[in-house]
């Protein structure tokens, strides 16, 4: 049994900064793509951020330059650093992680950014 756990959300000011963190635990093996999806009220789930086991990483547009992904492979863990966060960042932010060929899901930390 796959698990995704997230972390780190909480309410921060526009301007400010979050860390979140998601550990896959459970019977492992083969880690590929690990991400961050978001999903505002009201609107459809977006892709925030991705990183595949190489390295290679994927931005969304509105997150470039003020987020980064990084990726601990011998944790099976990946972060999200949000930087000069934005009302508009607000949102349940859902961890990603294809693992031997199944795509997971974390259950959603709440971002909420203040004006």
């Amino acid at each position: 049994q796959v698990q995704l756990v997230e972390s780190g959300g909480g309410l921060v000011q526009a301007g400010g900064s979050l860390r979140l963190s998601c550990a896959a635990s459970g019977s492992i093996s083969g880690v590929n793509t690990m991400g961050w999806y978001r999903q505002a009220p009201g609107k459809q789930r977006e892709l925030v951020a991705g990183i595949t086991g190489g390295g290679r990483i994927r931005y969304g547009d509105s997150v470039k330059g003020r987020f980064t992904i990084s990726r601990d492979n011998a944790k099976n863990t990946v972060y999200l650093q949000m930087n000069s966060l934005k009302p508009e960042d607000t949102g349940v932010y859902y961890c990603n992680a294809e693992i031997s060929l199944r795509m997971y899901w974390g259950r959603g930390t709440q971002v909420t950014v203040s004006s």
